[in-house]
């Protein structure tokens, strides 16, 4: 639903860019009136009034229709005939086999659509009909079937661009057997330049492609979503062109950091002059703004909305605002974020030079695989309100491109000369890109794993909706040639986990299933694999191969290999025995671990994420550090494993700018405030798991009173308070030592402080901890006021360990990093037949 880390357009290229697209929000023409035409009851022989409109019968006799349907059809009525039921909806026409409606148009320009649905009860059974519908060559509904469980009326809505003459709206039904229907339809003139032509481009995940896109208009439109924020529903009665707004609550990525604000009436009439197409004045008279109130240390948060989209797909998007909250002119400036990467600066005075006056921004905006759309407000530095507000939002479809449903027409007759020459012509051009190809691949040189930039793929859609990527099939690998001899084949695996056997299911993640299987060899392993619709796709299985590949500790998860044949994303890792920290934590009937084994795990979980942080190659930040991605095998030993969202992040490198992701509870303050990510970030990740590990409860529990709701924020309220004894978790209370304890709160503390600054680096969390277990083990009780870190005795009772102030990482074998150019490549026989891998275990 995409936030964090923005990147400001430079004004010197944003006001070449966004010139003329600001232009466009200057009013459309004041001379539009409400048209009063087409609005059709369809399978009805009577005019039904509706919100200001009246709906013709298109069964009516003695009426001249300017408008026709061909094809056969019959009209079907409610049986029921209730009054609950609009009268607009107790009739439909309907089609058994390709049938269309012709209308007259005598005006070019851009047009709404409106098909309107609703399966009322009949012998027909509405709810089974199947078709497609097309109008002025576009694709508008594919496979349309509306669900039974439907107590309401559907409406699409389409923005179409159509010219004088004949317009068609076709039905087809789908099937010998099927049919298709619609009850009511209105096809009428948009205020002019209601749709600009161009708008500003953002490309997937927010990355701003520097130009705008271009014929809009050219192009059909379907609205997914119309949100009046922070105001209530409003129907057709309310709306100038009979539509209809939703609340934004159900889209806000965390409630609590916004509020309601609404108009003034002793503000200034910022009415006068508003043209009323664009949006009702009750749009721009409510408002969501940051909630700041005293319980907040600070307001440097974002408000945050996330809407569901069709995946990899490109969106009309305008933004709707009107400074309802300010006391005076020019105090409040602030910013906009499109997912994660893209903010522009909304100054409501520069682009209305009044108080309380709307204006809207258009956006283009392309979805990734995600199926989200986000979008977040947040306050500016150089702003004298920390602040900031929305009135409004509209997200449409674009359908594509004219001409996506042929058309009949006439073949062209085109003379024989130009045929040939053309044919001749093209064999010309072919053989000279052919030499300019073997030239530039005899040129090239091979990349190594070291240089090579990690991109994914394009993904080319299409297809059934029944396969394992449910928008289409990707041509060719998922993953680029990286000579890793880490691909295994689908067979291979599906014999490892018997087919698939749902008795192999051992777990159920965000990437989809995970299976336990084993290999020819007898070796155990764990099988994860994508499903459609999960939370990741395509750019977490190439960021987890690229980790994973490049890297090898006693203390992280090792890949064995992975899989992308058929549509498929799969991943295989050695089997962890014990499964994940959290149900150790939790699960009541497994054996309860002990204080010493606690330790032991989060020192282990430490010494990967130190080493991923400073020993691999590059450096890594995981990015997800919780208890359920901390792994067990047989013997207890800890290994951090999902590197999904993992980003490469070199030790001399302050920050890495990248969108907000992880786990609500876990999630570092700092970098959700600030958009950068660093490795503390994990840090503060690492010291909620700490609290986890010692009070057995989870990072967030809705259950509890307000104040103990999030683990991190209660942890330090009862240290600080000297109560931290009263939530450690009882089945260990009177295992441990008072002074291990307080060693391992403060170093807790130090984990979770606000600023990621002042939190330690990993070498020295484990080095603390390790101290922690060494008065553990010792039975050493120190006072409270006592500095155990600076005690010589105790250091010298230490484990062998260098440590240095900002640096320190325990000589273990497994700790050295993986050189793939240089090191010998191992045959792997013993693990898959016919199958070579580099350095996995």
């Amino acid at each position: 639903m995409e936030k964090r880390h923005f990147r400001e357009i430079p004004y010197s290229f944003s006001s070449l860019l966004f010139l003329l697209h600001f232009l466009s929000l200057q009013l459309p023409s004041s001379a539009y009136t409400r048209p009063e035409e087409y609005f059709i009851s369809c399978g009805s022989d009577t005019n039904i009034s509706s919100a200001g409109r009246t709906f013709t019968g298109d069964s009516s006799s003695g009426i001249s229709l300017s408008f026709t349907f061909k094809g056969q059809s019959s009209t079907v009525k409610d049986s029921n005939r209730s009054t609950k039921t609009p009268s607009l909806y107790q009739t439909a026409r309907l089609f058994r086999e390709n049938s269309f409606y012709e209308f007259e148009i005598s005006t070019s320009g851009t047009y709404l659509l409106r098909l309107h649905f609703f399966a009322f009860s009949s012998p027909d059974n509405l709810s089974a009909a199947h078709f497609d519908v097309s109008a002025s060559g576009f694709s508008l509904l594919k496979n349309f079937t509306l669900q039974t469980s439907s107590s309401i009326p559907l409406i699409e809505e389409f923005f179409l661009s159509i010219s004088i003459g004949k317009f068609s709206l076709n039905f087809m039904p789908q099937g010998s057997s099927s049919f298709a229907f619609v009850n009511a339809l209105e096809v009428f003139l948009a205020p002019e330049d209601f749709i600009p032509n161009d708008a500003p481009h953002i490309s997937r995940a927010g990355r701003s492609s520097n130009n705008s896109y271009e014929g809009i208009r050219s192009e059909a439109l379907q609205t997914i979503h119309r949100i009046n924020v922070g105001g209530s529903n409003l129907t057709p009665d309310n709306d100038t062109l009979w539509r209809y707004w939703v609340p934004d609550d159900s889209y806000l990525y965390n409630p609590v950091t916004a509020k309601n604000s609404t108009f003034h009436p002793d503000r200034p009439n910022y009415l006068e002059g508003i043209n009323e197409y664009i949006a009702p004045d009750l749009v721009y008279q409510t408002a969501k703004e940051m909630n700041i109130d005293g319980n907040r240390t600070s307001n440097t948060f974002n408000v945050s909305w996330s809407f569901n989209v069709s995946k990899n797909a490109r969106h009309f998007v305008r933004v709707h605002f009107c400074d309802i909250i300010s006391q005076s002119l020019g105090v409040l400036r602030f910013n906009l974020f499109i997912f994660s990467n893209y903010s522009i600066l909304i100054d409501p005075y520069d682009k209305t030079g009044q108080l309380a006056a709307p204006f809207y921004i258009d956006f283009v905006v392309d979805s990734d695989d995600s199926g989200l759309v986000n979008f977040s407000i947040g306050p500016r530095a150089d702003s004298d309100e920390k602040t900031a507000f929305l009135n409004g939002l509209e997200i449409l479809q674009i359908v594509g491109e004219s001409g996506s449903v042929s058309r009949k027409h006439e073949p062209n007759k085109t003379p024989i000369f130009i045929v040939v020459g053309s044919v001749i012509g093209g064999i010309g051009l072919s053989c000279i890109l052919a030499v300019v190809i073997c030239l530039c691949l005899r040129c090239r040189k091979p990349k190594t794993v070291e240089n090579w930039e990690w991109s994914p793929r394009p993904v080319r859609r299409g297809g059934s909706s029944q396969n394992r990527m449910p928008e289409g099939s990707v041509i060719g690998s998922r993953v680029p040639d990286l000579n890793l001899g880490l691909k295994i084949s689908f067979a291979e695996i599906q014999f490892a986990t018997n087919n698939f056997d749902v008795k192999m299911i051992v777990g159920k993640g965000g990437f989809g299933l995970v299976f336990r299987g084993t290999l020819r060899n007898g070796m155990k392993v764990a099988v994860k694999r994508s499903e459609p619709g999960s939370g990741q796709g395509l750019s977490e299985f190439q960021t987890e191969i690229m980790v994973l590949s490049k890297i090898r500790h006693r203390h992280l998860v090792s890949l064995i290999g992975y899989c992308d044949e058929m549509s498929e994303m799969i991943l295989v890792y050695e089997f962890m025995e014990k499964g994940a920290l959290r149900d150790h934590l939790y699960n009541l009937a497994l054996p309860s671990l002990s204080w010493t084994q606690r330790l032991e795990i989060c020192i282990g979980a430490a010494k990967g994420l130190h080493y991923l942080h400073r020993g691999a190659a590059g450096g890594f930040i995981h990015r997800d550090v919780k208890s359920t991605n901390i792994l067990l095998d047989e013997e207890l030993v800890a290994k951090v494993a999902d590197f999904g969202l993992s980003r490469l992040g070199p030790p001399d490198q302050t920050h890495v700018s990248t969108g907000v992701k992880g786990t609500f509870g876990y999630l570092d303050p700092d970098y959700f405030r600030t958009q950068q990510l660093t490795e503390k970030s994990d840090v503060y990740s690492f010291g909620v798991v700490l609290l986890e590990v010692l009070c057995a409860r989870p990072a967030i529990n809705t259950l509890l009173p307000r104040e103990q709701v999030n683990l991190a924020e209660w942890g330090i309220i009862c240290k600080n308070k000297g109560t931290l004894e009263q939530i450690v978790d009882p089945s260990i209370k009177s295992q441990i030592n008072l002074s291990s304890l307080r060693k391992f709160a403060e170093i807790a503390e130090k984990c979770l402080q606000e600023c990621s600054a002042d939190r330690p680096p990993m070498g020295d969390v484990q080095w603390y901890l390790e101290y922690a277990l060494q008065l553990q083990q010792t039975g050493i009780e120190r006072e409270p006021h006592e500095d155990s870190a600076t005690d010589a005795s105790a250091m010298l009772a230490l484990p062998n360990i260098q440590r240095f102030a900002s640096f320190s990482m325990s000589a273990e074998k497994d700790d050295m990093p993986i050189l793939r150019e240089d090191s010998a490549n191992i045959w792997a026989s013993e693990v898959f037949s016919q199958l070579r891998i580099d350095d996995a275990r």
